[in-house]
C-alpha cells in the first residue's frame, strides 16, 4: 500500500527540516502537511514562514493545508480526501515562557488537538473501505513527537531513560505529558500502532527567533544585549535538527509498536557555554567593525519561573535497538547553524 502521511505542524522548525529530508529519501510517499501558521510557524529569519518549504511547491507528492488540528471536521475531511495511511504529529505549542503567560492555548493544541488526531485516525482506519479487513495493529502508524521536558528536571548526575517517571514542571511540559498519555492509551485500549519519541533540545536552521540559539545570534548581530537567564548554569542536551529527523525516520519505519524512544545528542551544555561558543564563532566569521567581542553583550536577566536545572537523555535504546546515532557533535552542528543564520538573517 502506498503511504499517504499526514504531517501536522510541518511548517514549523523541526517539521520544515523533516519534510524535505523525508520526501527526498522516499519520493513515492505522499505528504500532507497541515499547519495553522501561528506565530510559532513564522520564521522571522526568513520573514515569511512559507519559505521554509518553498522548494516543495512543485512537488506532486506534497500538499499543504492551512488549518487547525483542533478542527475535527477538517481532519476528517483530510483523511477522506487524501486516504491517510499514517500520521507523524509535530504540531504543538512549545515555548515554556509562553505557557507560563497563557497556559490555555497549550492545553487546547497539545492535549485536545492530539486527542482529535488520535480519534479521527482510529475511526477512519477502522471503518474506511480502503482499509477494510485490516487490523489497526502494524498497518497504520501514529508517530507522536514529544519532548524530554515531560520527565521534569535532573540534578548534576543521571540521565532520562524511557523508564523515567513523568514529572512535568511547566504548563508546556504538562500538556506534552498529557498528550503522551493519550497516545499510550490509544495503543493499549484500541491497538492503535503508536510510537512516541521524546527528544532533547533541538537546534539548527529555520528555528523560531524566540528560541535560545536564534535569540543569541540575532541579539549579537544587532548589537543588543544577549539575555541569559539566571546565572547561565542551566544545562540542556543539544540535538542537531537533521539528526532528530533521521531518528524520527528510523523509529517511524522500524520502531516497535507501542514503544517510546528517547532521541538525544549527548551534547550537554550550559546556557552560558552556548552563548560564549556562538560569540566565538561570530567573532571569526563576522567580526564587529569596532573589533569588540560579541560576548561583551552577554547579560544575565531574571530567571524564568520554575526553570528546570538540567535535562539529559540516555539514547541507548534507539542506538542499540534501531542503529541510530547522532552524526553531529555540538561544535560541528552549531557552526552549521551559525552559518545558516548569517546567510538568512536580515537585521
Amino acid at each position: 500500500m502506498k503511504k499517504s502521511i499526514l504531517i501536522t505542524g510541518g511548517s514549523g522548525f523541526i517539521g520544515s527540516n523533516f519534510i524535505p529530508y523525508f520526501l527526498e529519501k522516499y519520493p513515492d510517499y505522499t505528504i500532507v502537511n497541515i499547519d495553522v501558521l501561528s506565530y510559532a510557524s513564522d520564521n522571522r529569519a526568513l520573514n515569511n514562514e512559507i519559505k521554509n518549504l518553498k522548494k516543495l511547491k512543485n512537488n506532486d507528492n506534497y500538499f499543504f493545508i492551512e488549518g487547525d488540528i483542533c478542527d475535527r471536521k477538517l481532519i476528517e475531511k483530510i483523511f477522506e480526501i487524501h486516504k491517510i495511511t499514517d500520521v507523524i504529529h509535530f504540531a504543538a505549542e512549545s515555548h515554556v515562557d509562553n505557557s507560563i503567560k497563557n497556559p490555555e492555548i497549550f492545553i487546547r493544541t497539545n492535549v485536545n488537538g492530539t486527542f482529535i488526531l488520535l480519534d479521527v485516525a482510529k475511526k477512519y482506519w477502522e471503518t474506511s473501505a480502503l482499509f477494510s479487513n485490516n487490523t489497526l495493529e502494524k498497518k497504520h502508524r501514529f508517530h507522536h513527537i514529544s519532548t524530554d521536558e515531560v520527565y521534569g528536571t535532573l540534578g548534576e548526575i543521571g540521565l532520562f531513560t524511557e523508564e523515567t517517571a513523568y514529572a512535568p514542571n511547566s504548563p508546556y511540559s504538562a500538556s506534552k505529558a498529557s498528550s503522551d498519555m493519550l497516545v499510550r492509551s490509544y495503543h493499549h485500549t484500541f491497538n492503535l500502532d503508536t510510537i512516541i519519541t521524546n527528544c532533547s533540545n533541538n537546534y539548527g536552521p529555520k528555528q523560531h527567533s524566540e528560541k535560545l540559539i536564534p535569540t543569541i545570534i540575532a541579539s549579537a548581530l544587532a548589537g543588543k544585549k544577549i539575555p541569559i537567564y539566571g546565572d547561565g548554569k542551566n544545562i540542556r542536551d543539544w540535538l542537531y535538527v537533521l539528526d532528530h529527523c533521521k531518528g524520527i525516520d528510523i523509529t517511524f519505519h522500524n520502531g516497535v509498536s507501542g514503544e517510546t524512544y528517547n532521541i538525544g545528542g549527548r551534547n550537554e551544555k550550559t546556557t552560558l557555554e552556548i552563548a560564549e561558543k556562538i560569540c566565538e564563532i561570530l567573532d571569526k566569521k563576522n567580526p564587529r567593525s569596532d573589533n569588540k567581542k560579541y560576548s561583551h553583550h552577554i547579560t544575565f536577566v531574571e530567571d524564568r519561573a520554575g526553570h528546570d536545572f538540567r535535562y539529559a537523555i540516555d539514547a541507548s535504546k534507539i542506538e542499540k535497538k534501531l542503529g541510530w546515532k547522532a552524526e553531529e557533535n555540538f561544535e560541528s552542528g552549531i557552526e552549521k547553524t551559525v552559518d545558516w543564520y548569517l546567510k538568512n538573517f536580515h537585521i
